[in-house]
């Protein structure tokens, strides 16, 4: 199945009231709005299986490494929201992915980016839910990204 879904996603949305697909999404971007490490952590599949591969650069494997970078960006000063549009959504048995843009703002240190990122994440049906395993981001405009790296790493490169 194909969707495209022309509302965006922010994680206010009344999950109850979603299919369950889309209320897994809406909860990583609660999660991710809300500095929710416990909600984050219950998003993504605990394992060595879940990958992220961000605009902060390189791949981080396993849930454990991809804690860790939302343990530092859920502590540093920064400020910022994120919400998912203009995207399709695939399903396939256990698993689903949705193949979009984000949008948002990120503010630190006198910093205001206005935020535009391609974005994948994959999850999949286990333990009666589902749970993210995958993530794929990419700034293209090259001066955004190196921005966003600029302002971001120091918080999250300790």
């Amino acid at each position: 199945m194909q969707r495209l879904e022309q509302t965006a996603v922010t994680g206010r949305e009344d999950r109850q009231g979603l299919p369950p697909h889309l209320a897994a999404l809406s909860t990583f971007y609660a999660a991710l709005n809300g500095r929710n490490l416990e909600l984050m952590a219950s998003n993504w599949l605990q394992s060595d299986e879940a990958a992220m591969d961000n605009p902060l650069g390189g791949i981080k494997r396993g849930w454990e490494e991809i804690k860790s970078v939302y343990q530092r960006l859920f502590a540093s000063p920064s400020e910022y929201w994120f919400e998912f549009y203009d995207f399709t959504l695939h399903l396939d048995g256990n698993v689903f992915y949705v193949v979009g843009r984000e949008r948002g703002e990120f503010k630190t240190a006198g910093t205001v980016l206005s935020m535009a990122i391609r974005t994948t994440r994959i999850f999949t049906h286990r333990d009666g839910r589902w749970q993210q395993v995958h993530h794929h981001g990419s700034i293209d405009d090259p001066d955004l990204l190196a921005r966003y790296q600029a302002a971001v790493r120091p918080g999250i490169d300790k």
